[in-house]
């Protein structure tokens, strides 16, 4: 599993079906926190604005992220963070190229009480 927010220990797996993320930095707070693991499907429905997506800013080959997608822009995708004190999205980066959607939050797991899902 690699980190998304900078550069993977390892690539990001190419092909279909599923891979993991872990997330890494405070861009996505409230939805997605530090520490948290997500699964990405690679294939599947067409990528809409407000879908969470992993990608790679064409600016920024080396960096994979985890963000939100705001519209269809040059062929690719302008995304944003959800933290509005962070830009390290497409306003610094420019267009990006959506590499899967996040479909799952697995970790940490949900607790029965005093922690809810966003």
């Amino acid at each position: 599993m690699g980190p998304a927010g900078n550069r993977p220990d390892r690539p990001v797996p190419s092909g279909r079906g599923l891979f993991a993320v872990l997330v890494v930095g405070p861009s996505m707070v409230p939805t997605l926190r530090h520490g948290d693991a997500v699964l990405v499907r690679r294939r599947g429905r067409a990528v809409r604005p407000g879908d969470v997506v992993v990608a790679i800013f064409r600016s920024r080959p080396d960096l994979v992220v985890v963000k939100r997608v705001v519209r269809a822009e040059d062929g690719g995708w302008w995304l944003h963070g959800d933290n509005p004190l962070i830009t390290d999205d497409s306003r610094a980066y420019g267009v990006a190229d959506v590499l899967g959607r996040v479909v799952l939050r697995y970790w940490p797991r949900l607790r029965r009480f005093g922690y809810h899902s966003v």
